[in-house]
């Protein structure tokens, strides 16, 4: 293991833009003719893919928003023909759409009790939307792409039953499959890999969750509440794509997940958590302010698990490699922090979009190759019994030379802020990061296991 060391520096400056840079018209067609190339790839005829405020990312990777208080349905036929299935309170998006469709109104969409005006079955909505026997494979697009070992993960579907019945019964004939994986699956997905201007869209998101949860530090102090701590995790009116957490002490109390009015005391746990479009930020330790305030029998906190973790963290950063395979980085990780003793046992790096966690090529024996344009989450979660947990998590790109010239060329703000963030983990925390590792935040890599020593940040020696 490296020397990890806790040393005085000074903290990143929180540096998000507050700037959206929006996904360009160029952007939005690429996206269809990437998924129009896989669907003629796969001999897929139509999908039918499925929204709803919390499983809309395939759905809006196309139209640019999600459907709010009610699902939807998007129709795309091979030859790029697009209709949009909506309830009441969303006809009004359809002018709005990054992608041009014919809209379709199904009230039953709507919420309980809402009019019913114009109401037909959802098997003719569908056959308005030229879904029939006429397509010989139709793929279903939820936001899940099953892997398991012992199913047929094609035939296994995460939307709704009336939706997916209405689907067999508008053309019975049809090979009906589950195919979220050419949206999802890390070798060959369309949404696995990101352009420039994709890439400084979601930089926003993941600067804005680093910043929030680093200011959500700076307020950490005994008698203030979650709720006030948690009060720094949001902000713009963004939308999280997790649950913010400010949990200290022992979590879950009468089964309330989210921040309580509990008063946070020396010597509790704590963790920290916000994620928007574009990367999570996360934070766990203690709130003490030295090893010598660690609770009794935690006093090897630091050795036991911040340091072997830390260690981890850095190892991950310095030697991701585009063209790697996620196999081969899994077992970096297993090597410097073992399974059997640190029992993670979540994947250690999953690619993140719109939502936290997309899908994974960070796998034992994976043979997916990590590709530029990757948008990539550090998760490794240590889970050493007796002890707090460890965590600092935010995200990162992969990017080849031609990507980091178009991206310094195109959006030389955002690429001024990697360059400066680049040069902190180098110079501040001493780890050698490569030039194709771009952080979207200026929380990559800062962590201070001791929430009350806001400037008492691990460094590697």
């Amino acid at each position: 293991m490296a020397k990890i060391e806790l040393k005085k520096v000074t903290p990143p400056t929180k540096d998000n833009e507050a700037k959206i840079y929006h996904l360009t018209d160029e952007t939005m067609a690429l996206r269809k003719e990437k998924v129009l190339a896989a669907m003629q790839k796969e001999n897929i005829d139509s999908i039918i893919i499925y929204c709803d405020l919390e499983h809309g990312s395939n759905f809006s990777y196309l139209t640019g928003f999600m459907t709010r208080f009610e699902e939807s349905l998007l129709v795309l036929h091979q030859d790029g023909t697009a209709f949009f299935i909506s309830g009441n309170e969303n006809l009004k998006m359809n002018q709005h759409s990054r992608l041009p469709a014919t809209l379709l109104h199904y009230p039953q969409f709507s919420l309980p009790d809402q009019p019913m005006k114009g109401e037909k079955s959802l098997t003719a909505v569908l056959q308005a939307a030229k879904i029939s026997n006429e397509q010989q494979n139709i793929g279903v697009i939820g936001w899940k792409m099953f892997t398991s070992a012992q199913e047929d993960n094609r035939k296994l579907f995460d939307v709704p039953h009336f939706i997916l019945a209405a689907i067999e019964a508008a053309a019975p004939k049809s090979q009906i499959e589950n195919r979220s994986d050419i949206f999802i699956h890390p070798a060959y997905g369309v949404r696995a890999t990101n352009n420039a201007n994709e890439i400084a869209y979601y930089e926003f998101g993941s600067s804005l969750a680093s910043d929030c949860v680093l200011s959500a530090l700076d307020a950490v102090n005994l008698g203030k509440t979650e709720m006030a701590v948690a009060s720094h995790l949001v902000r713009y009116g963004q939308t999280p794509n997790v649950m913010p957490i400010a949990a200290c002490g022992e979590r879950f109390l009468n089964a309330f997940i989210s921040p309580t009015d509990k008063k946070i005391q020396l010597g509790d746990k704590m963790s920290l958590t916000t994620g928007f479009k574009g990367g999570l930020a996360s934070r766990s330790g203690y709130v003490i302010h030295t090893a010598k305030e660690l609770p009794k029998g935690q006093e090897n906190y630091l050795s036991k698990v911040a340091q072997p973790y830390f260690n981890a963290v850095t190892t991950w950063l310095e030697q991701i490699e585009i063209g790697m395979t996620g196999g081969q980085l899994y077992q970096i990780i297993e090597d410097v922090l073992p399974q059997n003793t640190y029992h993670w046992h979540l994947n250690p790096g999953h690619l993140t979009a719109d939502e936290e966690w997309m899908s994974s090529p960070v796998k034992e024996n994976s043979s997916v190759k990590l590709t530029s344009g990757m948008l990539l989450q550090i998760d490794i979660i240590p889970a050493v019994a007796g002890f707090a947990g460890a965590s600092c998590e935010n995200g990162i790109a992969l990017a080849d030379a031609n990507l980091r010239q178009e991206l310094a060329a195109n959006y030389p703000a955002v690429w001024q802020r990697i360059k400066t963030r680049q040069e902190y983990i180098r110079q501040t925390l001493n780890i050698t990061l490569p030039d194709h590792v771009l952080p979207l935040s200026s929380g990559v890599a800062f962590y201070t296991p001791f929430f009350l020593a806001k400037d008492l940040a691990f460094v590697k020696g």
